[in-house]
């Protein structure tokens, strides 16, 4: 367990993908074609105190949707990676634009996709279902399933890892 607090406490960076760690992963579509996804409201609250700590939040994902842009700018998010093949690269560009290194992030995935930035991150985390490769590379499982409080959930154990969760959890307490 101190291994795995060790990593957490590294992070600056956090990165998310959407379909399958920040939705339940199905894709909804309209009878026009327009693409729906559901997002879990204690989800974006988690994101919002873990930004408030100093940590940076970002979203790397594979598909490119007007809903994520959207949903992102509703948590001020403002680094978003979107039609990503190649998501190492991207967090690497990313770290590279805000002045860190992989050894002060975390990505959070859920398939194979995700292999790869998982590996390079200091900290990476999946959902329940996710693929038995990324559970294999996974630091931390949460126990919530995906689209229904597993960003909360890790969101949580980063706080409290890097000793954040009373200050940040004050601004809510009466």
């Amino acid at each position: 367990m101190s291994e795995l607090l060790d990593k957490a406490r590294r992070v600056r960076l956090m990165a998310f993908d959407i379909d399958g760690v920040m939705t339940d992963g199905h894709l909804y579509f309209s009878p026009a074609g327009d693409e729906l996804k559901a997002f879990f409201s204690r989800d974006g609250l988690g994101l919002k105190m873990l930004a408030k700590s100093g940590i940076r939040i970002a979203i790397i994902t594979g598909r490119d949707s007007p809903i994520v842009l959207r949903r992102a700018e509703n948590l001020a998010i403002s680094l978003v990676r979107q039609g990503v093949e190649d998501k190492r690269g991207a967090m690497a560009d990313l770290l590279r634009d805000e002045g860190l290194d992989f050894c002060q992030a975390g990505y959070m995935g859920d398939d194979v996709v995700d292999l790869a930035v998982m590996a390079a991150c200091a900290f990476s985390a999946t959902v329940p279902d996710c693929h038995r490769l990324i559970r294999q590379q996974a630091d931390y499982v949460a126990a919530a399933p995906a689209g229904s409080g597993a960003v909360r959930e890790v969101c949580e154990f980063l706080l409290q890892a890097q000793g954040n969760w009373d200050s940040v959890m004050a601004a809510y307490r009466p």
